[in-house]
């Protein structure tokens, strides 16, 4: 499952961020800002047009994403125990 597809308020595990080329700018940051292996992630807000952008909770931060970069995060099911 990607990160676009995950229903709202629903607990995940990050599973990977998809590089989209050698020098892939966009999935290193996610990685920065906490998209790594294990850490949980939930939607918590989508936007009034085209469900965009998306606000992502990682660990006790937010971020709005957009579609595109959040279908970069592969998620695995279940919560961080």
């Amino acid at each position: 499952m990607i990160l676009t597809e995950l229903p709202w308020r629903t607990p995940a595990i990050v599973d990977a961020v998809e590089d989209h080329g050698p020098q892939d700018t966009i999935a290193r940051r996610l990685r920065e800002l906490g998209f790594v292996n294990g850490e949980e992630v939930e939607v918590v807000a989508k936007g009034p047009f085209g469900a965009e952008p998306l606000l992502v909770q990682v660990g006790f931060t937010r971020f709005a994403l957009r579609r595109s970069e959040a279908a970069r995060v592969r998620l695995r099911k279940g919560a961080a125990t």
